[in-house]
C-alpha cells in the first residue's frame, strides 16, 4: 500500500508539502477534543442521565476523578500507537485507522446521555486520541530531511499554535452548545430555524459538534496521503532497536524528567475540573460580558497565541542575554512557575470558603502564569523529546513523555477518590486542596533541578543518524 509513497524527506531548504495538512489536521482533532473535554465536568454534575431518561449526576470529586482517569487512558495508550506504528502499520495508516475509533466515540456520546454513553464515548476516544498521539507529533519530524531541519523548531510552534487555535475556538463553542440560555442568547433568533431542523442545545449538540470536527481531521490528513514521507514500519527489527543499548541509555536518561514533569501535568489538567468547578462560587462576569464556568478554559489557548511568539522573540532572547537557556532549563523555570499559579486558586478557594465570591479576573490571572509555565514546558519537552530520541524508537519516546501527563493526572484521580473518605477530606478541605498541589509542584521543581544537572543526553539530528 505504502509502496508508491516517498519513504524519505525531500533535499529541500524549504518547508516539507505535507506540514499544511498535518498542521490543519491537528487543529481539527484539537477541536473536538478540547469542545469535548471542556463541558465534561459539567456534563457529569448537571446533564448526566439514567436509563430510564431521569437525572443521575455525579458528586463534584466524583466527577474530578473519572475525568482525570480518562485523561490517564489517554495518555498511557501512546505506547500501544507507538509499537503498532512503529513495528506493525506505519504512522500513517496507525493514525489513519484510529481516528476512525476516535469519530465512534464521539458519535456515542452524541447519541447516548448515560454513563453507558459517556463510559463507551471515553473509552473509544482514550484509544483513539491516546494511540495517535506519538504518532502524530514523529510524523511532523518525519517530514524533515538535512537540509530543511532548521525550520523543525518553528514548525513544532505551528504545531502548538494549531492545537490551541482549535482549542480557544471550542472552549468557547461547545458550553453554550451545552447551555440552553447561552444558546438562546448567542444564536437568537436562528435558535427558532435551528430548532425547526432538530438542532437543539445540549449534550447531544454539544458533543456531536466536536464529532464533526474530528470527522474533518480525518479526511484532511488523508487528504495529504500523497505529500507525506511515509516511515515503513520497521518489523522485526523495531523490537530489537527498541530494546538496544542505545535506547534504553536514552530512555533511562529522559525518564527521570519525565517523572518531574508528571507533577505539572498534575495541576495543569486540573484547569477542566477543579477550576472549573470553582468557577461556579465565583462572580462570571468580566469585560462586560458573564461567562459560563467551562468557557474560562478558553483563556488558556488564547494565551499561547499571545505567549508563543512573545516568548520566541521577546522572552527567550532576553534571558539568554543573562545566562545561556538550554531547554532543560525552560522546562525548569516553567515548572517553578506554575507555582505561583496554583497558589492563586488557593488564595481565591480562601476568599470562597469564607463567604465571598471573587471575581473570576483572578483565575484569568493564574491561567496567564500556569499557560506561561506551559509554553516553558510543553512545547519544549515535544521538540527535547523528538531531538533525544534514537531514530528507531523516536514514537516510543513521544509515548513516554506523553505517559507523565497519564501520571500526573493519575495522582490527580486517587487523590480524589481519597477526598470521600475519612479523615482525608478534612485534610483536604477547601483550600487545602489547592495548598496540597501547589506544594506538590514546589518539590518537584527542587527535584527537577538535580535531575537536570545529572543529565547527559545525546541530541540525534539527520546528521548523526
Amino acid at each position: 500500500m505504502t509502496s508508491s509513497y516517498r519513504t524519505h524527506p525531500a533535499d529541500t531548504s524549504r518547508m516539507p508539502s505535507g506540514i499544511p495538512f498535518i498542521v490543519g489536521n491537528e487543529a481539527a482533532e484539537r477541536f473536538s477534543f478540547y469542545g469535548m473535554k471542556a463541558i465534561l465536568a459539567v456534563f457529569m454534575t448537571e446533564h448526566l442521565l439514567d436509563r430510564s431518561g431521569s437525572l443521575a449526576v455525579m458528586s463534584d470529586n466524583d466527577a474530578k476523578f473519572y475525568l482525570h482517569s480518562f485523561v490517564v487512558a489517554g495518555y498511557l495508550f501512546p505506547l500501544v500507537g507507538a509499537i503498532l506504528a512503529d513495528w506493525l502499520f506505519g504512522k500513517y495508516r496507525t493514525i489513519l485507522c484510529l481516528s476512525i475509533i476516535y469519530c465512534l466515540g464521539h458519535l456515542s456520546l452524541a447519541l447516548d446521555e448515560t454513563r453507558l454513553g459517556l463510559g463507551l464515548g471515553l473509552s473509544l476516544i482514550a484509544i483513539g486520541t491516546g494511540a495517535i498521539k506519538p504518532c502524530v507529533s514523529a510524523h511532523v519530524g518525519d517530514q524533515f530531511g538535512t537540509a530543511n531541519r532548521h525550520l523543525l523548531s518553528r514548525v513544532f510552534g505551528w504545531f502548538y499554535l494549531a492545537i490551541n487555535l482549535g482549542a480557544l475556538a471550542s472552549t468557547l463553542l461547545t458550553p453554550i452548545l451545552l447551555d440552553s440560555a447561552s444558546f438562546q442568547t448567542v444564536f437568537g433568533r436562528l435558535a427558532g430555524p435551528l430548532a425547526a431542523i432538530g438542532i437543539h442545545p445540549g449534550p447531544g449538540l454539544a458533543f456531536g459538534v466536536p464529532g464533526v470536527l474530528m470527522a474533518l481531521a480525518t479526511v484532511v490528513f488523508w487528504l495529504g496521503r500523497n505529500s507525506f514521507v511515509h516511515v515503513p514500519p520497521q518489523g522485526k527489527a523495531f523490537l530489537k532497536q527498541a530494546l538496544s543499548a542505545e535506547s534504553l541509555q536514552a530512555l533511562r536518561g529522559l525518564v527521570p524528567i519525565y517523572l518531574c514533569v508528571a507533577a505539572f501535568w498534575c495541576l495543569f489538567d486540573q484547569t477542566a475540573s477543579a477550576w472549573v468547578l470553582q468557577a461556579k462560587s465565583m462572580d462570571m462576569r468580566l469585560l462586560g460580558i458573564t461567562w459560563l464556568p467551562s468557557q474560562l478554559q478558553a483563556v488558556n489557548p488564547l494565551l499561547i497565541l499571545l505567549f508563543v511568539p512573545l516568548f520566541s522573540y521577546v522572552i527567550y532572547p532576553t534571558i539568554e542575554r543573562i545566562f545561556p537557556l538550554t531547554p532543560l532549563r525552560k522546562i525548569g523555570l516553567g515548572m517553578f512557575l506554575t507555582v505561583p499559579a496554583f497558589s492563586i486558586s488557593g488564595l481565591i478557594q480562601m476568599w470562597i470558603d469564607g463567604g465571598g465570591m471573587p471575581s473570576i479576573a483572578w483565575q484569568v490571572l493564574a491561567y496567564a502564569l500556569l499557560t506561561a509555565a506551559e509554553v516553558m514546558v510543553s512545547i519544549t519537552c515535544l521538540e527535547f523529546s523528538y531531538t533525544q530520541a534514537p531514530p528507531s524508537i523516536k514514537s516510543i519516546v513521544m509515548s513516554f513523555y506523553l505517559a507523565s501527563i497519564a501520571i500526573g493526572n493519575e495522582f490527580t484521580a486517587v487523590v480524589n477518590a481519597l477526598i470521600s473518605r475519612q479523615p482525608v477530606d478534612r485534610w483536604l478541605a477547601g483550600a487545602n486542596y489547592y495548598w496540597f498541589f501547589t506544594v506538590i509542584m514546589l518539590l518537584a521543581a527542587i527535584v527537577f533541578v538535580g535531575v537536570a544537572l545529572s543529565y547527559r543526553g545525546r541530541t540525534y539530528t539527520p546528521e548523526t543518524t
